[in-house]
C-alpha cells in the first residue's frame, strides 16, 4: 500500500495519540476530525495504512459487529496488554510487570506465546462493580 505522508494522516495520528485508552469507531473518528476537513474516505485509508503499520489494533466489541481502532503505537503501549470495560468501554493498559508476569506464565505453563499488540482482555472494571 503506497503510504501518504498528509495533513489528514497528522491529524489522525495526533487524534488518536491523545485517546490511547479508547476504542473507536471509523465513525467516531471521522467526528472527531470533521472541523479538519477530513473525508471518511480519507479516515478509513489512513486507518488501513496505520494498522499494516502495525500502530494501531482493529477489534470488535463483544455483541457488535462494528470496527473499533484504538492506537497502539504510544511508547508505552507496546509492553502492556489492555483491558476493556465491557459496560462503560473504558480500555486501559494492565501494568507492566503484570503484563509480563502473565505472558511468561502463559509461555511457561502452556508453550503459547501471547501476542499483548493483538490481545484486548474484555470484563468489568473496577469502577464498574458497583454499578
Amino acid at each position: 500500500m503506497k503510504k501518504y505522508d498528509t495533513r489528514q494522516r497528522d491529524y489522525l495520528i495526533d487524534f488518536l495519540n491523545q485517546h490511547p485508552d479508547q476504542l473507536l469507531s471509523v465513525r467516531q473518528i471521522a467526528q472527531k476530525l470533521c472541523a479538519h476537513q477530513i473525508s471518511l474516505s480519507a479516515v478509513y485509508r489512513n486507518l488501513s495504512q496505520l494498522e499494516s503499520e502495525g500502530l494501531i489494533r482493529k477489534s470488535a466489541k463483544p455483541g457488535s459487529r462494528e470496527a473499533f481502532y484504538q492506537y497502539i503505537g504510544a511508547p508505552g503501549c507496546h509492553s502492556h496488554l489492555h483491558l476493556s470495560c465491557t459496560r462503560c468501554g473504558k480500555t486501559f493498559h494492565m501494568d507492566a510487570e503484570r503484563t509480563a508476569q502473565l505472558t511468561r506464565a502463559m509461555s511457561e505453563l502452556d508453550g503459547f506465546d501471547l501476542d499483548i499488540l493483538k490481545t484486548v482482555l474484555y470484563g468489568i472494571c473496577q469502577n464498574c462493580h458497583g454499578t
